[in-house]
């Protein structure tokens, strides 16, 4: 087995900054049915057979990366790479059943629309009901709450149902929550993907703005960015790490996957 690349081995601006982010030799797989026992009685006969009735998918097969405070992180891969079980891993949202996962610090995920909303309430609290999720007091909410409706240009629609927003504004919310928590770590899922243009030169230009200051990993499809704002990028398939530093280099690497794929 080949040994994966280390952040050790990797000259980046924040070398001498403090690691927040341990990730180390990580494993995760996942039980696939292959088939359906009808009744107990057919389940035990299985068992005695020998018939799991299920296949293993390893997903991760053995990750270790490190991440300094103050870096702006890239994770890429193609679809089942395994990067998206990447960062539910760093979420806490799966565990792994091999490695470990060490956070120093307050994370912020920002990763699927609508994870920790009620539709069935208003703007303002989903606001508050967001971050008791996320471990703020209604003090603190209180504190950032007029900073996270300006940013997502909501104010006089913060006593609506969010039932009765448009995808956009739920998007809209959602991000300016994650953004305006004051996390040590920012975690986000292809959030320039979505929204519209406004929307997405709003989110580059708080990245911009971020950059250096904060610790953030994305995790994106689209190269330009990471090439844009990314100190240190790392680029996941079958599971591994197939390279991990220069941005540009691991675009090109990105790319070259697809290329080899047609």
């Amino acid at each position: 087995m080949t040994n994966q690349p280390n952040t050790t081995d990797i000259n980046t601006p924040h070398n001498n900054e403090p690691i927040v982010i341990s990730v180390k030799n990580v494993h995760k797989s996942f039980k696939l049915p292959t088939e359906r026992a009808w009744g107990l009685k057919q389940a035990i006969l299985n068992r005695f057979k020998g018939i799991k009735g299920y296949k293993e998918l390893k997903v991760l097969n053995g990750i270790s990366f490190d991440i300094h405070r103050n870096e702006f992180i890239g994770i890429v891969g193609r679809n089942g790479s395994g990067k998206s079980t990447l960062l539910k891993t760093l979420a806490k949202i799966y565990f792994p059943e091999k490695g470990s996962v060490e956070i120093n610090g307050t994370l912020i995920p920002f990763i699927e629309l609508g994870v920790g909303f009620n539709p069935d309430l208003s703007g303002r609290e989903n606001i508050y009901l967001n971050g008791a999720l996320l471990g703020f007091s209604n003090k603190e909410m209180d504190a950032m709450y007029d900073k996270i409706v300006d940013f997502a240009e909501l104010r006089p629609f913060m006593d609506q149902k969010l039932k009765n927003y448009s995808s956009g504004m739920q998007v809209r919310l959602a991000f300016s929550i994650a953004i305006r928590a004051k996390g040590d770590v920012l975690l986000l899922d292809e959030v320039l993907a979505v929204g519209d243009a406004a929307f997405q030169k709003k989110c580059s230009d708080y990245f911009a703005s971020i950059k250096g200051q904060q610790t953030v990993i994305l995790v994106t499809h689209n190269m330009d960015n990471v090439i844009k704002y990314c100190d240190r990028a790392i680029l996941i398939e079958n599971g591994r790490i197939k390279l991990n530093g220069n941005p540009k280099e691991v675009a090109e690497a990105y790319n070259n996957l697809w290329n080899e794929q047609k």
